[in-house]
């Protein structure tokens, strides 16, 4: 019996060494963000007492087991036992990016790698191109740009709620990537006060990106309308045209003028900012009243002609529409009936006298055919 024993536990120390001996280490790659921190973990399933090493991409050891062998303030170990070894470095670097190596002293030594992946994150976008206010019709280029990121970021342009596309120029600086979009535009009035806002999307930031926004100043000249308030002015009413102006820089004051001059009767003619208030009117208000807006882009009018009606004629009785639309509508019917029966008379007529051309043609034939009696 002591002679099977000892085979036995031989073998069995033998298949345990030969099993420590065939296995690797086990690491999985790592992404971080920029600045933050990155903890590397090796393990393996069976380990008689053998120690675990965590090397940098450079080769240099980091941790042999528990003992620390480079001296960086931001490698500290997370954990350290004969199956795993974790270890965690801080205030990652772009510049800590790379292959990692986890090693396994058996004889001969068994090693992995594992990849770390530092993603830099993008600068706050600054938009350039509008140092001053833009005049209409003129050609105004917006630029975006972010620095910092790794991959490159993604830029997108918005008019208010609306996307519009941009230019988009990539360089490379360093380990990371500045990025740059451009959109051309030629300005109208329509673009006053516009929202250009550009977005910044990256792995980086999640599901909030980065944005700035810059809203457009266009200068235009005056537009002028001018806007009553009674459809029927009448004497003796309260009446008020408004002169409705626009324009960048904003037209004031605006000026009123009537027939070519001066507003006549001041105590009844009232303007207030951009309205013309007249208290009551009576029949010598009758005439063209001009508004005239300006800026330093231009200047621009509108004319309405006042006629005064007199509410006692407004008032008599009209002549009776419907009794007129009745009439009008029996002559018309009348028409219609003589028109059909004269057609009708017409084409009757011209078959009757068909016949008769026929009857006539075959009785002169027969009268030809009559044979010739010689006496």
């Amino acid at each position: 019996l002591w002679f099977v024993y000892i085979p036995v536990s031989l073998a069995l120390f033998v298949c345990l060494s030969a099993g420590s001996q065939a296995q690797f280490p086990i690491t999985q790659n790592v992404t971080v963000v920029e600045g933050s921190t990155a903890n590397m973990t090796c393990r393996v399933d069976y380990n008689d007492n053998t120690s675990l090493q965590w090397s940098n991409p450079a080769q240099q050891t980091l941790f042999f087991g528990d003992k620390k062998a480079l001296r960086d303030n931001r490698i500290e170990l997370v954990r350290a036992s004969w199956k795993e070894l974790t270890i965690s470095i801080s205030d990652v670097t772009l510049s800590d990016e790379g292959q990692y190596t986890c090693s396994l002293f058996t004889m001969p030594v068994k090693t992995t790698k594992a990849f770390l992946t530092v993603l830099g994150v993008p600068a706050k976008p600054e938009i350039t191109g509008l140092s001053r206010p833009a005049q209409e019709g003129e050609d105004v280029t917006l630029t975006c740009t972010t620095s910092g990121s790794k991959p490159a970021a993604d830029i997108r342009w918005f008019r208010n709620d609306k996307e519009v596309q941009g230019q988009k120029e990539v360089n490379a600086i360093g380990r990371s990537f500045s990025v740059r979009s451009t959109i051309h535009l030629k300005v109208d009035r329509t673009d006053d006060g516009a929202a250009y806002t550009c977005v910044v999307e990256h792995i980086a930031l999640g599901s909030l990106p980065h944005q700035v926004t810059e809203v457009l100043e266009v200068h235009y000249p005056p537009q002028v309308e001018i806007v009553r308030s009674v459809i029927v002015p009448q004497e003796g009413q309260y009446f008020k045209l408004e002169c409705v102006s626009k324009g960048n820089p904003l037209p004031e004051p605006v000026l009123w003028t009537k027939d070519g001059g001066e507003l006549p009767d001041v105590e009844r003619m009232i303007v207030e900012g951009r309205d013309l208030i007249i208290t009551t009117l009576n029949k010598t208000d009758n005439g063209t009243y001009r508004c005239e807006a300006s800026n330093n882009l231009g200047t621009n009018r509108d004319e309405f002609t006042l006629y005064v009606y007199d509410p006692n004629a407004l008032m008599q009785p009209g002549p009776d529409h419907a009794l007129i639309g009745g009439v009008v509508a029996v002559v018309v019917f009348i028409t219609l009936c003589f028109i059909i029966v004269v057609g009708r008379y017409l084409a009757r007529h011209k078959d009757i006298t068909r016949e008769r051309q026929e009857m006539w043609f075959i009785s002169s034939r027969k009268t030809l055919a009559l044979p010739i009696i010689t006496l």
